[in-house]
């Protein structure tokens, strides 16, 4: 470590002459100011960059190394993003306004973890089961001898599973099975460790089999929402009585949609009082059993002034989210799930709800376009999982999400917004917030109209990225929107989000009178921004600490994800992802002006050691370095491309 952080004294000083020479003061439009005597070129920072990395080697290129030369891994930064068309704006060519960028890289590889791990151990065999419930049929390796023969090296001395919890169930799999493995392949387990934890639940909300099984085969009841979409539909035929002339006076869908809850229970009490117990009951009647909660009698949850971090999808998993909680931020989130895939037990959908027992106030949050789908996957949720509310999403800008209706497709679907919202709040016990954008298209703003209906639909709390659909993140936030939109909102707490990256940041957004602040790209690109903001100070963190952050998530993953081959690869990629943002950040001492704004891209510069100028590097090739010194050599079929590319500079 102290190689790697050794000064690059002799280059700044090279540099910082060149710098000079051209003027110090002269400012490029986007970019950060930083001290001239840091600053360098492109050619440059990769030379110096690639020839230490060497020199630690000494001199020496490993196979995985070469991979760069071939193009399995880039040896360059991403391609800058193309102007694209949309397809109703192809035949307007030649037109500016027709063209918008685009923030994914969309032809980006794809691999599954399990490619890198064809053929493994079978789990008869690391569970210490005498036969295979497969037998002659099970694909995997029964024999230890011949699977260690191919198994990759280990990793590392020590088993981060082991270490914490005892006993690692990965058994020989593990890539630090060393720590836990005798001579005669046997695991070895830590008795007063295993003790600590017994009936403690460090997880929450993994899917059972049974119930996966029973949503396969639709077999769960969802009573409070069927009693909801009934009163839908009888809705429904009246509305069409009325325009068959059956009643000359106008309808008015919105009373009749904002009565849709105060019919159900309406309806329900009817039907239970006409109808006898079909079923005898034992035991003492509890108010439960015949009253339904009001919505001022729900679990109550205090969001004012908290520090809330955004539902980030793909970046915003559970290790990064225990990161950010032990860094100070109160309230987390979940990735966005669609609810449709819950409904179906898709296991990989069910896995975005899982919960830390470190997180002490977390929601989910959840995406759909219609009534009976977000009404049951709320009751679904509501029933057989442990959280502290429930997230719609009605901001996600994405193609796939907006064409069919959902995320900000919402905002422009009232009529179904409404019933959307009235069914979760009706079948929930716990809060309904719901986040929103300030519009679909860019100077068309229509927040401010939602947010009063919204009130008066049950949500407990709204949250507002100040930014439209169309304008993404080429334009800064409209704080003076969100203000105007939090007096609105009142008493219902309306959180501000956008464009937050520093302490700084943060003040000037708690003076537009917002309840809470929420943080999206500030965390990923420094997760230290919630300690930055209840200290209110500048962090000039050192690479050692950014790197120890790092250790950190690669350890929540392999607890997470697994310590096998399979859970060590996709912690990489994860940690792969975060480091595409990571990247960004510009460390506080080698600033002219302080703080970084988030909208500035970081010039070429060298940092105050090698590590600091290697976390700067915009190069995949040195981000999979950097995952190298955590999880060790990547596969020989190892690729990576960056799910998104920077579109918040221009």
């Amino acid at each position: 470590m102290a190689e790697i952080e050794k000064p690059c004294d002799g280059v700044m000083e090279k540099t910082g002459e060149e710098t000079a020479a051209k003027g110090s003061d002269v400012v490029v439009k986007g970019e950060a100011s930083l001290k001239p005597q840091f600053i360098t070129t492109k050619e440059k920072f990769h030379e110096f960059v690639d020839s230490e990395w060497k020199g630690q080697k000494g001199g020496k290129v490993s196979e995985n190394e070469g991979l760069e030369e071939s193009n399995e891994i880039p040896a360059d930064e991403p391609e800058s993003k193309k102007l694209k068309l949309d397809p109703e704006e192809i035949n307007k060519a030649g037109k500016p306004d027709g063209k918008r960028f685009r923030g994914q890289n969309k032809s980006r590889p794809h691999k599954k973890p399990t490619s890198y791990d064809e053929k493994r151990l079978c789990a008869s065999v690391i569970q210490d089961k005498k036969e295979c419930p497969f037998g002659d049929k099970c694909y995997f390796y029964h024999d230890i001898s011949e699977y260690m023969a191919t198994k990759p090296a280990d990793i590392g001395e020590s088993c981060y599973l082991f270490d914490t919890f005892g006993k690692c169930q990965y058994g020989l799999t593990c890539r630090f099975a060393k720590a836990h493995t005798t001579l005669d392949f046997k695991t070895m387990e830590k008795a007063d460790l295993v003790k600590s934890y017994e009936g403690r639940t460090v997880l929450k909300n993994s899917l059972s089999k049974d119930l996966q099984n029973r949503l396969r085969k639709h077999s769960v009841p969802f009573k409070k929402s069927a009693e909801y979409l009934k009163t839908l539909s009888n809705n429904k035929d009246k509305r069409e009585q009325r325009g068959n002339g059956a009643v000359d006076t106008p309808p008015d869908p919105t009373a009749e949609a904002r009565g849709a809850s105060t019919e159900a229970d309406t309806q329900i009490k009817q039907e239970n009082s006409e109808k006898p117990a079909s079923v005898k009951t034992v035991g003492p009647l509890t108010d439960t059993d015949v009253i339904k909660l009001r919505s001022c009698e729900k679990k109550q949850v205090d969001f004012k002034d908290k520090l809330y971090l955004a539902p980030l999808t793909t970046c915003g998993n559970l290790p990064f989210r225990r990161v950010c909680k032990r860094f100070g931020a109160d309230i987390t989130c979940g990735e966005m799930a669609m609810c449709t895939n819950l409904l179906q037990g898709q296991q990989s959908e069910w896995a975005l709800l899982k919960r830390h027992e470190s997180e002490d106030l977390f929601g989910v949050q959840v995406e759909g376009c219609f009534p009976d789908t977000m009404t049951r996957c709320a009751e679904l949720i509501n029933n057989n999982t442990d959280v502290d509310f429930v997230d719609i999403n009605s901001g996600c800008p994405i193609d796939l999400v907006y064409k069919k209706g959902g995320g900000c497709g919402l905002m422009t679907r009232t009529r179904k917004f409404e019933q959307i919202i009235k069914g979760m709040d009706y079948v929930l016990d716990v809060p309904l917030t719901v986040k929103i954008r300030t519009g679909v298209q860019e100077k068309c703003n229509i927040a401010h109209k939602l947010i009063p209906e919204m009130k008066k639909w049950g949500v407990s709390m709204i949250t507002l990225h100040g930014r439209s659909r169309e304008q993404r993140y080429t334009k800064l936030a409209d704080w003076d929107y969100i203000t105007t939109c939090s007096k609105l909102a009142s008493p219902v707490p309306l959180f501000g989000n956008g464009d937050i990256l520093s302490y700084e940041d943060a003040m000037k957004a708690r003076e537009t009178g917002v309840s809470g602040i929420m943080v999206a790209r500030g965390a990923l690109i420094k997760p230290w921004i919630f300690t930055e903001i209840k200290e209110s100070r500048h962090w000039d963190i050192s690479s050692s600490e950014r790197l120890d952050i790092l250790r950190d998530f690669t350890n929540y993953g392999l607890e997470h994800w697994g310590s096998d081959t399979r859970g060590v690869e996709k912690t990489r990629t994860f940690l792969l992802e975060w480091l595409s943002f990571m990247c960004r950040y510009i460390p506080v001492g080698l600033l002219e002006r302080v703080p970084q704004k988030i909208n500035e891209r970081p010039p070429y510069y060298m940092g105050r050691n090698y590590l600091e100028s290697l976390m700067a590097s915009q190069n995949v090739g040195d981000w999979v370095r950097i995952s190298e010194m955590l999880l060790g050599p990547v596969p020989k079929n190892f690729d990576f491309l960056p799910k998104h590319k920077a579109n918040a500079y221009k």
